[in-house]
């Protein structure tokens, strides 16, 4: 299998995508087409700003909320669809 060879702008971008973006490193490695050990190494050799690393908790921790919102939001609006269809049958 031959060897990719990646620039360095791509390596500090997939970096950045787990460090400021939040993403897992599986999940931006895969978003990326690279082998997931090969973001790991990426990211062992980059280590995160020190300055950098209590923000990015609160912004994970927002992220998580903001998704559980998402889905609760989304399955509300399904219910809702199938109420409004059901009662427009029925009115009829």
């Amino acid at each position: 299998m031959p060897r990719h060879r990646y620039s360095r702008e791509f390596k500090e971008s997939a970096v950045k995508l787990v460090y400021e973006q939040g993403y897992a490193p599986a999940e931006a490695a895969k978003s990326l087409g690279i082998d997931p050990a090969t973001l790991r190494f990426w990211l062992k050799k980059n280590p995160p700003p020190a300055q950098g690393a209590a923000p990015e908790m609160g912004l994970r921790a927002e992220l998580k909320r903001l998704r559980e919102e998402n889905k609760r939001l989304l399955m509300e609006r399904e219910i809702l669809k199938k109420a409004t269809a059901f009662f427009a049958k029925h009115q009829s």
